[in-house]
């Protein structure tokens, strides 16, 4: 009888474990979403954005909330760094059903910064497009004239989970 007692509090303690942890983990981590830095694959967040259509998309995207805070756009360009999400090309993982995000500046380089600039590429001939792995593969396709990046104005905070040579 005691052990029975002994056997059935220790499953009940154990289940009570599974469901505190089941609340940790999905009422406080933010979901990491996929991204390219370097030619290398990396994760990172997305907690804040400048813009309220960005916030809710992002949202929408993970299920987490992403804050709305204006106030973000009004950063100083040195700090921010810049994230490069396409409109159109190959589908996809990234926030508009295209390739993933393509991020420069990793960390441990002088112009490392979460805060990220929006910039929206579009293939002018999506029929031609390719997957881009790093920052200088879409400035090349910008100087030859195979994309467009527009800049509207959005800043997010983006800090990354994992890069080229770390991880936190």
């Amino acid at each position: 009888m005691k052990r029975n007692l002994l056997v059935t509090g220790l499953v009940a303690v154990i289940i009570a474990g599974f469901v505190l942890a089941a609340r940790f983990w999905t009422g406080s981590v933010v979901p990491p979403v996929d991204g390219y830095m370097e030619g290398r694959n990396i994760r990172f967040i997305h907690t804040e954005a400048s813009d309220a259509q960005v916030a809710q998309l992002l949202t929408k995207m993970k299920g987490s909330p992403v804050l709305v805070v204006p106030s973000l756009a009004q950063a100083p360009q040195q700090m921010l760094a810049n994230v490069y999400v396409f409109k159109n090309g190959i589908a996809g993982g990234g926030p508009l059903d295209f390739q993933p995000d393509v991020f420069d500046s990793p960390p441990g380089t002088e112009g490392y910064r979460p805060l990220r600039r929006l910039n929206l590429v579009t293939w002018k001939n999506p029929q031609a497009a390719r997957e881009f792995r790093t920052a200088a593969e879409v400035r090349e396709a910008l100087a030859q004239g195979e994309i467009t990046i527009e800049q509207p104005g959005v800043v997010v905070n983006m800090p990354l989970l994992t890069w080229p040579g770390g991880h936190r």
